[in-house]
């Protein structure tokens, strides 16, 4: 007798995601490393390739891919000029962490904890305690910050052993939620102008024998969403942050190490419906679904209880070519979210897991509109949403 054949290809194997790279070469190893080097109690050197400084600032310039920074060295000459200097002088990027979003990447910056484990783990996610949607940028509903991520940050160790601590960012961030529970421990210094936060966090450096300094810049990203990855008003972005770098780089004080780092990359996604999925028109993505989750390119679903067997199935036939469709615990398995998943965060984690391979999205135009609309996306595990630099300069 013959066997049944299946109608569709073949869905996407969940052990071909290419998982990031958390232990040795991820976001979440970066400040426990530079906080090592610094004999920082309580933190452990995971990034070999990097050697210690007494003085080590970040600077995160949210949405800055590896991919396109390579791609455009004319608008970004201070910066391609130090490719070579990634990762310790390797000339390799480092992984951002699964999703490749902002609250996540934050996070584990932060904590130095993957996102199995500091507990954000998506751009919104189910709180178990009340079946709401949380969004986890804006942390709206409310919940309690110190109860979502109950982990020390690094910054915070850091300041417990005398390293002179400081975050230097838009004055707007100073109070959120996600600052608390990622970022705080030391000083904060709002500025406004990116050239008053190069120059402050030069001074910061400068203010200690022993100093952690992170600084950020976010209108990268925000031309990205908006007018998508090589536009003109990105590339301008570009040009500007490539010179705040510089302007950086030239006021160190002795003794220090400057890493350029990012939280993910971009991809730009067309407007029509063979690259756009709505969940919002699609009967079959719906049934079975309470709540969507997650972002267009890292859905988090969670099914109504008893279907979620239903769901997995009609997601994997649906979006199998072109997502990496796993249930929670093969994503877990898979190392997705670190190499633990801690159990306050376990059902966080939708019961369904779509990462986009292809350039796809699954919006959802009446749950999201604004969010449906945007040019550049990212959150899954391609190279240009996952490669993040690690460049370097030392004085």
């Amino acid at each position: 007798m013959a066997l049944p054949t299946w109608d569709h290809p073949e869905p996407l194997a969940i052990g071909s995601a290419p998982v990031p790279e958390y232990g040795a070469g991820s976001l979440a190893d970066l400040l426990p490393t530079l906080a090592a080097g610094m004999s920082v109690p309580g933190a452990t050197a995971v990034i070999p390739e990097l050697t210690a400084a007494d003085r080590n600032c970040v600077f995160l310039i949210d949405g800055l891919g590896w991919e396109q920074l390579r791609a455009h060295p004319d608008e970004a000459p201070f910066m391609t000029s130090l490719l070579a200097s990634s990762r310790g002088g390797t000339g390799r990027p480092i992984t951002a962490g699964y999703p490749a979003t902002t609250a996540t990447s934050l996070a584990s910056v932060g904590t130095g904890l993957p996102p199995g484990a500091h507990g954000l783990p998506g751009y919104t996610a189910r709180n178990p305690a009340t079946g709401e949607l949380m969004n986890q940028l804006r942390w709206n509903p409310w919940t309690d910050p110190r109860a979502w991520q109950p982990h020390p940050t690094i910054f915070q160790l850091a300041d417990a052993a005398g390293v002179h601590t400081a975050q230097v960012s838009s004055p707007t961030f100073q109070n959120t939620p996600l600052t608390k529970i990622a970022l705080s421990g030391g000083t904060f210094h709002g500025r406004l102008s990116g050239e008053e936060r190069m120059d402050l966090a030069a001074e910061q450096l400068a203010a200690g024998d022993r100093s952690l300094v992170y600084t950020y810049y976010a209108e990268v990203d925000g031309k990205g969403h908006r007018f998508g990855v090589d536009s003109d008003p990105w590339r301008g972005q570009l040009m500007y942050v490539d010179r705040l770098v510089q302007r950086l780089a030239e006021q160190l004080p002795p003794r220090t190490a400057l890493y350029v780092t990012a939280d993910h990359g971009m991809i730009d996604i067309p407007f029509d419906e063979q690259h756009r999925i709505d969940f919002d028109e699609d009967w079959e993505l719906r049934a079975g679904v309470a709540l969507l989750g997650g972002e267009g390119r890292a859905r988090h679903v969670y099914a109504v209880p008893g279907a979620e067997a239903d769901v997995l199935t009609c997601w994997r036939e649906v979006l199998g070519e072109q997502f990496w469709v796993a249930s929670r615990d093969e994503a877990i398995d898979a190392g997705w979210f670190g190499p633990r998943v801690d159990e306050r965060v376990y059902l966080r984690l939708g019961d369904v897991i779509a990462a986009a391979r292809d350039d796809v999205l699954i919006i959802a135009s009446e749950r999201e509109p604004k969010e449906s609309l945007m040019v550049g996306n990212h959150g899954s595990m391609t190279p240009a949403e996952q490669l993040v630099p690690l460049l370097q300069v030392r004085s």
